[in-house]
Protein backbone atom coordinates (compact mmCIF):
# COMPACT_ATOMS: atom_id res chain seq x y z
CA UNK A 1 0.00 0.00 0.00
CA UNK A 2 2.23 3.11 -1.22
CA UNK A 3 0.79 6.07 0.36
CA UNK A 4 -0.87 4.55 2.89
CA UNK A 5 -0.63 5.58 6.53
CA UNK A 6 -2.20 4.35 9.56
CA UNK A 7 -2.93 6.10 12.23
CA UNK A 8 -3.14 3.91 15.89
CA UNK A 9 -5.50 4.59 17.82
CA UNK A 10 -5.62 4.14 21.59
CA UNK A 11 -8.48 1.70 23.16
CA UNK A 12 -7.36 2.05 26.49
CA UNK A 13 -5.43 4.46 28.92
CA UNK A 14 -5.17 2.57 32.18
CA UNK A 15 -3.14 4.57 35.18
CA UNK A 16 -2.25 4.55 38.84
CA UNK A 17 -0.87 7.21 41.18
CA UNK A 18 0.37 7.49 44.59
CA UNK A 19 1.00 10.83 45.92
CA UNK A 20 1.98 12.14 49.31
CA UNK A 21 0.27 15.01 50.60
CA UNK A 22 -0.05 16.70 53.99
CA UNK A 23 -3.01 15.03 54.53
CA UNK A 24 -1.60 11.37 54.21
CA UNK A 25 -1.12 9.45 50.87
CA UNK A 26 -3.57 9.31 47.85
CA UNK A 27 -3.93 6.70 45.80
CA UNK A 28 -6.03 5.74 42.68
CA UNK A 29 -6.53 3.54 39.91
CA UNK A 30 -8.54 3.52 36.86
CA UNK A 31 -8.96 0.30 34.59
CA UNK A 32 -10.19 2.69 30.99
CA UNK A 33 -13.12 0.35 30.49
CA UNK A 34 -10.88 -2.89 30.78
CA UNK A 35 -12.64 -6.01 33.03
CA UNK A 36 -12.14 -4.89 36.35
CA UNK A 37 -9.13 -5.13 37.85
CA UNK A 38 -7.38 -6.28 35.23
CA UNK A 39 -5.65 -2.89 34.68
CA UNK A 40 -5.32 -0.08 36.84
CA UNK A 41 -4.56 -2.48 39.59
CA UNK A 42 -1.91 -4.25 38.56
CA UNK A 43 -0.41 -1.01 37.85
CA UNK A 44 -0.96 0.12 41.35
CA UNK A 45 -0.39 -3.05 42.86
CA UNK A 46 3.54 -2.75 41.41
CA UNK A 47 3.70 0.89 42.28
CA UNK A 48 2.82 0.37 46.17
CA UNK A 49 4.67 -3.08 46.14
CA UNK A 50 7.69 -0.92 45.25
CA UNK A 51 6.96 1.59 47.83
CA UNK A 52 7.22 4.63 45.11
CA UNK A 53 5.47 7.67 45.87
CA UNK A 54 4.58 10.93 43.79
CA UNK A 55 4.08 8.63 41.22
CA UNK A 56 1.82 8.21 37.82
CA UNK A 57 1.81 5.36 35.60
CA UNK A 58 -0.24 5.19 32.40
CA UNK A 59 -0.44 2.84 30.20
CA UNK A 60 -1.95 3.06 26.80
CA UNK A 61 -3.39 -0.29 25.27
CA UNK A 62 -4.19 -0.74 21.39
CA UNK A 63 -6.38 -3.50 20.05
CA UNK A 64 -5.62 -6.14 17.61
CA UNK A 65 -3.95 -9.44 17.73
CA UNK A 66 -5.16 -12.54 20.14
CA UNK A 67 -7.48 -11.99 22.87
CA UNK A 68 -5.63 -12.11 26.20
CA UNK A 69 -8.30 -12.97 28.64
CA UNK A 70 -8.65 -11.42 32.32
CA UNK A 71 -5.21 -13.12 33.09
CA UNK A 72 -3.62 -11.91 30.44
CA UNK A 73 -4.43 -8.43 30.40
CA UNK A 74 -3.39 -8.40 34.51
CA UNK A 75 0.12 -9.51 33.47
CA UNK A 76 0.21 -7.18 29.99
CA UNK A 77 -0.78 -3.97 31.93
CA UNK A 78 1.31 -5.21 35.12
CA UNK A 79 4.44 -6.43 32.94
CA UNK A 80 4.45 -2.93 31.28
CA UNK A 81 4.27 -1.00 34.44
CA UNK A 82 7.49 -3.10 35.86
CA UNK A 83 9.23 -2.14 32.62
CA UNK A 84 8.32 1.67 32.53
CA UNK A 85 9.49 1.81 36.22
CA UNK A 86 12.16 -0.16 36.14
CA UNK A 87 13.51 1.71 32.97
CA UNK A 88 12.92 5.46 34.46
CA UNK A 89 14.93 7.36 36.49
CA UNK A 90 13.62 7.46 40.25
CA UNK A 91 14.86 10.12 42.85
CA UNK A 92 14.41 9.16 46.38
CA UNK A 93 11.82 10.79 48.26
CA UNK A 94 12.96 13.03 50.98
CA UNK A 95 10.23 14.74 53.03
CA UNK A 96 11.20 18.11 53.10
CA UNK A 97 9.91 20.91 56.09
CA UNK A 98 10.11 24.87 56.17
CA UNK A 99 10.99 26.91 59.13
CA UNK A 100 10.69 30.45 59.98
CA UNK A 101 14.36 32.05 61.35
CA UNK A 102 14.82 34.87 62.74
CA UNK A 103 18.17 36.14 63.17
CA UNK A 104 20.77 39.40 63.19
CA UNK A 105 21.93 40.47 59.50
CA UNK A 106 25.48 39.80 60.82
CA UNK A 107 24.76 36.36 61.37
CA UNK A 108 23.02 35.96 57.94
CA UNK A 109 26.32 34.59 56.09
CA UNK A 110 27.34 32.23 58.44
CA UNK A 111 23.76 31.19 58.73
CA UNK A 112 23.49 30.31 54.59
CA UNK A 113 26.95 28.71 55.36
CA UNK A 114 26.14 26.22 57.90
CA UNK A 115 22.37 25.37 55.97
CA UNK A 116 24.21 24.02 52.82
CA UNK A 117 25.57 21.48 55.68
CA UNK A 118 22.01 20.27 56.09
CA UNK A 119 21.43 20.82 52.12
CA UNK A 120 19.16 23.38 53.06
CA UNK A 121 18.06 25.87 50.58
CA UNK A 122 16.41 29.86 51.59
CA UNK A 123 12.56 30.10 50.59
CA UNK A 124 12.36 33.78 51.07
CA UNK A 125 14.17 36.42 52.78
CA UNK A 126 12.75 39.73 54.71
CA UNK A 127 15.34 41.99 55.98
CA UNK A 128 12.69 44.64 58.18
CA UNK A 129 14.70 45.16 61.31
CA UNK A 130 16.02 41.89 61.60
CA UNK A 131 16.85 38.82 59.10
CA UNK A 132 13.62 36.87 58.92
CA UNK A 133 13.92 33.71 56.55
CA UNK A 134 11.83 30.99 55.37
CA UNK A 135 14.09 27.83 54.52
CA UNK A 136 13.13 24.36 53.38
CA UNK A 137 15.96 21.19 54.95
CA UNK A 138 15.13 17.17 55.17
CA UNK A 139 12.54 16.90 58.22
CA UNK A 140 15.05 14.13 58.97
CA UNK A 141 17.52 16.65 59.86
CA UNK A 142 15.33 19.35 61.41
CA UNK A 143 16.18 18.26 65.49
CA UNK A 144 19.95 18.64 64.51
CA UNK A 145 19.82 21.70 62.70
CA UNK A 146 17.54 23.81 65.59
CA UNK A 147 20.70 22.21 68.37
CA UNK A 148 23.19 23.91 65.52
CA UNK A 149 21.54 27.13 65.90
CA UNK A 150 20.47 27.69 69.72
CA UNK A 151 19.41 31.44 70.15
CA UNK A 152 18.35 32.11 66.93
CA UNK A 153 13.84 32.25 67.01
CA UNK A 154 13.27 29.46 64.91
CA UNK A 155 9.81 28.16 64.24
Amino acid sequence: MSGSCFVLIPNHIAFAYRIKTTKGTICRFHDAGEPSGTAGKPIFKYIEGHDLINVLCVVVRYLGGIKLGAGGLTRAYGNTAKQAIKEADIDEFIELARLSVVLDYKHLQSFEYNLKKFTGTIISKDFAGQVTLIVQLPESLVDEFLQVFPGRRVT
